[in-house]
């Protein structure tokens, strides 16, 4: 043939290189669909999921759910999902806070979308309630119970300061939050000070106040478990109660029983 036929030739063979020696079928052409999509850390062809770097690039832009998921995938993801810098960077993300302080005690803290782990501190002065408390700000008052382990509002007595639930995410724009163990709450919560900054020396999350002289730390708790068993309270209004009437648990009882009456009077009013 001429030189038209060698380049035609030449043609054929290239296009026979890329037509496949047999017509797959349907099965065989959706699997080869699914093989082409998917994308396998464990690949050594995709250099870019198993470089800590690029992965840390990557999981700087996940919602904390997402990161959860990625540190499900292989050690080395977890290894990368797990770093602190990563981990509140995208738990500020969500929330749109400008600073978080402390560590918690698991990293389930950090993977709870919900906005219940956070409140606010209010310091307790004289003449605060629960109700007023809740009043001014605009929540329920079993919230309020709920979230320090109240059972009934004599307990605010015996404490410095309430956990007021955070109810809109707007409050906690721009905000810093502190992750703090509340000994009264019993629960680990993310708390954000409107007046300023945590107590220094903790006095908050001070569950037993002083011991008086006399009575041992185990005698006293004793007391203390069998007077809450009996009153039906909490442990702030035990101590109340306690404190009041210098440990005196005869006087104590007598103490809230004059309570429980002047509030059943007032109420039938």
């Amino acid at each position: 043939m001429g030189c038209c036929g060698e380049e035609e030739e030449e043609v054929d063979d290239i296009f026979k290189q890329l037509i496949p020696h047999s017509i797959p079928s349907e099965t065989q052409t959706e699997s080869m669909a699914v093989n082409q999509i998917v994308i396998s850390p464990m690949n050594s062809n995709f250099y870019a999921l198993i470089c800590k770097d690029i992965l840390r690039s990557i999981f700087e832009l996940l919602p904390p759910s997402d990161l959860a998921r990625a540190a499900c995938v292989c050690k080395l993801w977890t290894l990368v999902a797990s770093d602190r810098e990563i981990v509140t960077g995208s738990f500020k993300s969500l929330w749109k806070l400008k600073r978080v302080v402390g560590n918690p005690s698991s990293g389930n803290f950090w993977r709870d979308n919900s906005i219940g782990k956070f409140a606010i501190s209010h310091r307790l002065l004289r003449g605060d309630s629960v109700t007023s408390l809740a009043v001014k700000y605009s929540v329920q008052v079993t919230d309020i119970k709920r979230l320090n382990n109240m059972m009934s509002e004599h307990g605010i007595y015996s404490r410095e300061r309430l956990l007021i639930p955070v109810c809109k995410p707007e409050i906690l724009l721009n905000g810093t939050c502190y992750i703090e163990i509340d000994a009264h709450a019993k629960r680990e919560v993310a708390v954000m000070y409107l007046d300023g900054g945590p107590d220094p020396d903790g006095n908050h999350n001070c569950l037993v106040g002083n011991i008086p002289s006399g009575s041992s730390t185990r005698g006293k708790r004793r007391v203390l478990e069998s007077m809450k068993r009996s009153m039906r309270v909490d442990d702030g209004t035990v101590e109340y109660y306690w404190s009041i009437t210098n440990g005196d648990p005869r006087a104590a009882f007598s103490e809230f029983s004059e309570d429980l009456r002047w509030e059943h009077q007032s109420g039938s009013f």
